[in-house]
């Protein structure tokens, strides 16, 4: 039995094949291997069917099933239910999903009840709480994601849950924002990549400018992440956004405060944001790490920081990788400011977080986006310095003090707590602009001569 590798697009009996030139050729190719060995092509029937058969003449259990449903006029087919509003004369009104099971081979209706319209007032709340239903309903049946939004589903119930809540969260914005809106319906097998490529070139902010190279590259990234997960499960042969070209490279080289400038701005700043800014230059601390700092995690005696958690939006979880868990040496005049500032804090017990929110009574650490609207950046006006700074500017900073003393690739890696050297190399020891012209006048000076001056020989 000999079988065309073909591609299904779309459903039921109105169902067409995709064909690929490089796999015709190939079936081609074995069809006319047999005839060499006195099998002809007539004595061999055609079928249509996955590219998968040509490499094997026994084909599976779930290819056997598609095979048959086909035949007979019928292809498994993604239930997407009926979500409807059940009215009440006396509870309020709620959100019913009716859809069909099988149970010992029948078809059996059944009816779930998915909220009340107090809890889930719009259609869009109804669709989130019964997305996950709908998974499992269909995974019961065996049938695959047909479209890019079936297939989101299953990657947010399997994927996302072992993500840290910062990544998911993100994940889920560009997810709502970009992916669905456009691709949403599209099938996972008609998918094509310039298409998806043109799409991304012209993606925009709310505002209508043109989106970043960073939000590009990270809608690229996840489209990918999607496809990929299809093609572990098996619902697709192919990854689509494998092709798809964008650039990461950014708009402008991030700024960070000179050594005097980073001085200055702690003279402007009162105890608890002078202390935040300090151990932010001083040791590179990301943001989240920042802010989930507590007195457990200082060694006053080793003079030692553990970073042991990351904190965004108020919700605690892991770092960022293996290699951010590593201490991070703390200097002496650090240590004294830890000290005094303990001591005139209202939470110093082993389990206070060093900068606890007053508002929330100690329950949580302070916001530090309101530490940089109230605090930093005001200070940062009235010293007359016009950058845009941020947490993460502090890091950038330090990154390149040690690039400016000479500190090795390797050592700059451990302080950093980078998973490899390639990240600390390419994205943060950016070259200063006094160490390009000293390394342009070496060069100079060799070659028209030394001080720059050379004689005319025509």
């Amino acid at each position: 039995m000999a079988y065309i590798p073909a591609h299904p697009l779309g459903q039921g009996k109105r169902k067409f094949w995709r064909f690929y030139e490089h796999e015709l050729s190939a079936w081609l190719s074995a069809q006319f291997n047999d005839a060499d060995k006195g099998v002809t092509l007539s004595s061999r029937p055609a079928h249509v069917g996955p590219p998968e058969s040509i490499e094997s003449n026994i084909p599976s259990r779930s290819f056997h099933a598609e095979r048959s449903a086909f035949v007979n006029g019928r292809s498994p087919r993604y239930q997407r239910g009926s979500l409807t509003v059940l009215r009440h004369r006396n509870a309020p009104d709620t959100w019913v999903f009716r859809y069909y099971a099988n149970e010992n081979g029948k078809r059996v209706y059944k009816r779930k009840t998915i909220g009340t319209l107090v809890n889930l007032p719009r259609r869009k709340d109804a669709e989130k709480a019964v997305a996950q239903l709908r998974m499992e309903i269909n995974e019961v049946a065996g049938v695959r994601p047909v479209t890019v939004e079936q297939l989101a589903v299953h990657y947010r119930s399997v994927e996302l849950p072992v993500k840290a809540y910062s990544t998911r969260r993100g994940y889920e914005i560009i997810l709502n924002a970009c992916v669905l809106p456009r691709w949403g319906q599209s099938n996972l097998l008609s998918l094509e990549s310039m298409e998806v490529e043109r799409w991304i070139h012209d993606l925009k902010t709310k505002s209508g400018d043109p989106a970043s190279p960073a939000t590009k590259s990270k809608v690229r990234n996840l489209m990918s992440a999607l496809f990929s997960h299809a093609i572990r499960y098996g619902w697709t042969a192919r990854n689509p956004i494998t092709p798809v070209r964008t650039s990461s490279k950014r708009k402008r080289e991030p700024a960070f405060l000179t050594p005097s400038e980073f001085q200055s701005l702690l003279r402007e700043l009162p105890e608890r944001e002078h202390l935040m800014v300090l151990l932010a230059g001083s040791t590179g601390l990301r943001r989240g790490e920042l802010i989930g700092l507590r007195w457990s995690d200082i060694d006053f005696e080793q003079q030692l920081l553990r970073v042991t958690r990351s904190i965004w939006h108020n919700i605690a979880g892991e770092t960022k990788t293996l290699a951010s868990c590593k201490p991070v040496p703390l200097q002496p005049a650090v240590i004294e400011e830890l000290r005094c500032w303990r001591t005139n804090s209202l939470y110093r017990g082993p389990e206070d977080f060093l900068f606890p929110s007053l508002r929330a009574n100690g329950k949580h650490p302070v916001d530090p986006n309101m530490i940089l609207r109230i605090h930093v950046q005001p200070a940062l006006a009235r010293l007359g310095i016009i950058k845009a700074i941020g947490w993460h500017s502090f890091r950038h900073g330090f990154s390149n003090l040690l690039r400016k003393n000479g500190v090795d690739l390797k050592t700059a890696q451990e302080l950093l707590r980078h998973a490899n050297s390639r990240i600390t190399l390419e994205i943060y020891q950016q070259s200063l602009t006094e160490e390009r012209r000293k390394a342009q006048a070496v060069a100079f000076a060799e070659l028209v001569g030394v001080g720059g001056h050379y004689d005319d020989q025509t």
